[in-house]
């Protein structure tokens, strides 16, 4: 039975590597963006 799981680790690190290959690595999420405040204040007076 062991050897079954290595056979079948083996194949899906095989996979995931031909994808990579063909369709460019893993899209990594876009980090979420942090508001930044802004101070407004001291525009409208000007």
């Amino acid at each position: 039975m062991d050897y079954i799981e290595k056979v079948l680790e083996k194949l899906k690190e095989l996979a995931r590597k031909l994808i990579e290959a063909l369709l460019g690595p893993e899209v990594e999420p876009e980090p979420e963006l942090i508001p930044i405040p802004v101070d407004d204040r001291s525009r409208r007076r000007s």
